[in-house]
């Protein structure tokens, strides 16, 4: 049984997903919307959901938080200026999943995930 069992283990070990979702993190930051498997995306969202949440308070802690937790300095830079300016007055659900058609290859259930009212 897997009753109160979390999250998705996407097959891969603990290090690999960590590094999985900073990256697509840092992709979804970087361009505003990018195309993923539907699990992943489904994933992402709450990392993403907390580091732009982490943006809006502003300070150096929240700055050091989300710098631990994305790999590109320039995308840290976005996310606590323009992406923080943006999101100031919104409580929340910043993200926004679409399915999309299967993958050709393996049959997988693809998802676009973007950034809510964002015009990169």
């Amino acid at each position: 049984m897997r009753h109160r069992v979390a999250g998705r283990k996407l097959g891969r070990n603990s290090a690999q997903r960590k590094a999985l979702l900073r990256g697509l993190a840092t992709e979804l930051l970087r361009h505003g919307k990018i195309q993923t498997t539907e699990a992943k995306a489904k994933s992402l969202r709450p990392v993403v959901e907390k580091l732009i949440t982490l943006a809006k308070r502003g300070d150096l802690h929240a700055r050091r938080l989300a710098a631990a937790r994305l790999y590109d300095p320039p995308v840290l830079q976005k996310l606590f200026g323009e992406i923080a300016e943006l999101y100031r007055d919104r409580p929340g659900g910043y993200t926004r999943i679409y399915k999309i058609a299967p993958r050709k290859g393996d049959g997988a259930a693809l998802a676009l995930i973007e950034l809510v009212d964002y015009e990169s």
